[in-house]
């Protein structure tokens, strides 16, 4: 205000010499003439404009250099590098190296010169440097995996070692498998390492040990629906090349020995397999597979029913080994063994009590990563407690935002991928969350605290313990809010109420004991620990089966991705910044969601296509039609929550007589070869049914299906939609329809009749399929519709796969591909 004062009056003065004086000042006013007054009345006003402009400048500028003093600009070299991989990973293409290492070059004696300035141009250089490094450090990510993704489903007789495996309530058995060899057919371009579901009953095959028997095989899926999770994006990052599943239960066979850090991981991966073994074998059922979950991070014992209402809870973040996992260990094990030192006498007052604990639980931690299965999530928050462990041993702050960059810079420089991650990206959320609010209470204007008159029991320990309780959950469901509905479309509306009855159970019962159990394992007193982890994990159940059943869960649907962008950076902004520019993140998070809630001027897809053509669903109005009874909810979950689907109406099943013929078998090669017969239509039969079907779709809203056969149905735009199970029917079906879609891989491109045919083939390149009207919005042929492919691009290493031709073991130009009329 003082400096607004003295540019008031450097403003009268300037006034004063065009001969007037502003209103109020004790000067008089002489009288001039109207249009010299006016003229010194202008005069007086762009002069405070010119200094308040001139003010406005330096506060900005003292702004920055506030941040400058707190070290803030560190805080921006995770975020800059972050955004050069998610740049590289989003790129049509692979950007040019060699161009992105001469821009780093360039770039990096301006941002190095530059880096002591306290004004934006420091912050800009820096930026400038770092996103290329980002890009080069995502680049060389992809390079040094290579992972082989498998090319085409495939039935064979694969050998290899078990490298971990974990079991589901079921009892069957996920094995992940280095592959080694392959036949009947052999494999031109097999894949590394292979993920296969073993649900027949067998002895569980040892890590380390060999693995063979007959299995399908099939690349890992690409995204639902566009501008979903790609999971062959995660499984090539992952090294995965394949997923699939035994026919049969697989036998143990003799391998070779593993190098040495191949025997390792095996020798981690066993003892992982253990523990969980063991503390099922403590605490039976769901209690028991959270209980495992929560120390080996292995969930898939857990039951559906189970893992659905902890969601619906708000509880989904316990079964992830994060921040709160590990600070709840390592916050039982710092306090524990600081008081057992302290219960020896003399001991606290000669060695330094806080650092041995700190040392202890620093090993502890590590332990702990090590037979957790080093998820990102897990790895971060072990980064994180390392960081502030080793600040405690020097006698620093172990709670700040810097420790928080040094572990995300940490990861983005071994996995850059990272970035691209939901559970990344939420985690890193929470904690920033936490910790700014955690800085901004530390920082409050202290005041003497009142005892509470008659709630003095809410206004003490207790009080502050649930208050700090309700900060923390508001905090971190805030700041990971806009990523629950960015990647997974959904939020829990009780999610508040669930973490306030369930984490005091959990910070105090089920991590507390769950540690001391794992610490006495060795010397067999772990039974009572766990039984009563077991029952606080029984609580938590019981609690979060009851707030789901308030049926709380909001489906939010797709949002705009600029929209997910300026929440998400305005956010992080509004959190690193301390000053006054931190409302630029403010504004950025008003803006965003004003983009989110804008009318979406996009027509929702009448047609849904799943990647292998086995679903097909047709959108009218409030309903949604499918052309199977019970659609895989892998994929229909997805489509619901992305694009708020209604109620679903099932298939009408019928079964016409004489349709289909079967030929004779007739001899193969020999007198004991019999070939498989082959399925023939009646033609006059299958296009009366055929017709009939599709007559009966157009008046009513759903697939009018012929058992085993095909499906019909006629969209609200008037397509006729058909899809096959038999390809007898193939012919008939492209004489009588607009859109056929096969779920099997034909070398045929296109109908004779005109009709659109989507095959198993097609698919492969393009991913899954939206289709809507056009522009118009009264097409009424599927040639003016528009059709959104979910796989966008097929020339990077995630979707190069796509590409390959195992015929003659090439991979086809991407422009060569784009033969089904798109």
């Amino acid at each position: 205000m003082a400096r607004i004062d003295i540019a008031e009056k450097h403003a009268a003065r300037e006034a004063e010499a065009w001969g007037v004086a502003p209103a109020g000042d004790s000067l008089p006013i002489p009288a001039l003439p109207v249009p010299r007054r006016n003229a010194a009345l202008v005069a007086y006003a762009r002069a405070v404009g010119r200094v308040r402009e001139s003010l406005a400048g330096q506060r900005i500028d003292a702004a920055f250099a506030e941040e400058r003093a707190h070290g803030h600009f560190f805080l921006f070299v995770p975020v800059f590098l972050g955004i050069g991989a998610a740049l590289w990973f989003a790129a049509a293409t692979d950007p040019p190296i060699y161009a992105l290492q001469l821009l780093a070059c360039v770039t990096f004696w301006p941002a190095w010169r530059l880096r002591y300035r306290e004004d934006w141009v420091a912050l800009a250089a820096g930026a400038a440097f770092l996103v290329p490094v980002g890009m080069l450090l995502a680049a060389l990510e992809s390079a040094r995996l290579d992972t082989v993704v498998l090319d085409t489903p495939v039935t064979t007789q694969i050998s290899g070692r078990v490298l971990s495996r974990e079991s589901d309530e079921r009892g069957a058995i996920r094995y992940r498998i280095a592959l080694e060899a392959t036949r009947d057919p052999v494999l031109k371009r097999p894949p590394g390492i292979v993920t296969l579901l073993a649900r027949s009953r067998h002895e569980p095959i040892a890590i380390g040990t060999g693995i063979t028997g007959r299995a399908r095989l099939g690349p890992p899926s690409g995204p639902a629906l566009a501008g979903l999770n790609d999971f062959a994006f995660d499984a090539y990052f992952a090294g995965t090349g394949a997923v699939g599943y035994f026919y049969s239960a697989p036998k143990g066979v003799a391998t070779g020995e593993a190098g040495l850090e191949g025997r390792v991981r095996q020798e981690i991966a066993r003892w992982r397999n253990n523990l969980t073994e063991h503390i099922r074998g403590r605490i039976g059922g769901d209690a028991g597979a959270i209980a495992a979950a929560l120390v080996t991070a292995e969930q898939r014992a857990i039951g559906a029913e189970t893992v659905e209402a902890l969601r619906q809870a708000g509880l989904a973040h316990v079964l992830a080994i994060s921040g709160l996992n590990m600070v709840l260990a390592a916050g039982t094990f710092l306090v524990g063994a600081r008081m057992l030192m302290a219960l020896i006498p003399g001991f606290s007052e000669r060695y330094p009590a806080k650092k041995i604990a700190a040392v202890g639980a620093l090993i502890m931690v590590t332990l702990y990563i090590l037979v957790s299965g080093g998820a990102l999530s897990a790895v971060r928050s072990w980064i994180m407690i390392c960081v502030m462990l080793v600040a405690v041993l020097f006698g620093r702050s172990a709670i700040s935002l810097r420790n928080v960059a040094l572990s995300a810079i940490l990861i983005l420089l071994v996995t850059p991928s990272a970035v691209t991650n939901p559970g990344f990206q939420m985690s890193y959320a929470a904690t920033l969350g936490l910790v700014a609010g955690y800085a901004a209470w530390r920082e409050r204007p202290m005041r003497r605290e009142s005892r509470g008159g008659p709630l003095q029991l809410f206004g003490g320990s207790l009080g502050r313990f649930f208050g700090g309780l309700m900060l923390s959950s508001l905090i971190g469901g805030f700041s990971t809010l806009i990523y629950s509905i960015g990647h997974f479309h959904r939020i829990p509306a009780y999610g508040l109420a669930g973490n306030l009855l369930a984490m005091p159970v959990i910070s105090t019962i089920v991590m507390p004991f769950g540690l001391i159990a794992v610490l006495l394992m060795p010397f067999g007193l772990d039974a009572i620990p766990f039984a009563i982890m077991g029952k606080g994990i029984e609580w938590m159940i019981a609690l979060s089966t009851w707030v789901a059943s308030w049926k709380g869960e909001i489906v939010t649907g797709q949002i705009p991705q600029s929209a997910f962008l300026l929440v998400g950076l305005g956010g992080g902004l509004a959190c690193i910044l301390r000053t006054r520019l931190r409302h630029s993140g403010t504004l950025l998070v008003m803006l965003g969601i004003v983009i989110a809630c804008w009318p979406d001027e996009r027509r929702a897809p009448e047609v849904l296509v799943s990647e292998d053509g086995r679903l097909v669903a047709i959108r009218r109005g409030d309903t949604v039609a499918t052309n199977r009874a019970r659609p895989p909810d892998f994929i229909y979950a997805q489509w619901r929550r992305a694009l708020r689907l209604g109620e679903l109406v099932k298939p009408e099943m019928r079964k016409s007589e004489g349709v289909t013929i079967e030929d004779a078998a007739a001899p193969a090669e020999g007198p004991e070869k019999q070939r498989k017969p082959r399925r023939k239509a009646d033609r006059q039969k299958a296009k009366d049914a055929m017709a009939s079907a599709l007559e009966a779709a157009g008046k009513g809203t759903g697939f009018i299906c012929e058992t085993k056969a095909f499906c019909a149905a006629v969209s609200p735009s008037g397509w006729r939609i058909v899809t096959l199970e038999d390809l007898a029917f193939l012919g008939t079906a492209c004489d009588a329809a607009d859109l056929v879609v096969v779920s099997q891989a034909l070398r045929l491109e296109a109908c004779r009749s005109g009709a659109r045919l989507m095959t198993a083939r097609h698919l492969r390149r393009t991913g899954a399929l939206e289709i809507q009207p056009g522009a118009e919005k009264t097409a009424s042929t599927l040639s003016e519709a528009e059709i959104t492919r979910a796989v966008e691009t097929l020339d990077r290493p995630w979707s190069r796969h796509r590409t390959y031709d195992w015929r003659s073991g090439t991979f086809e130009a991407e422009t060569a591909l784009n033969d089904s009329g798109e």
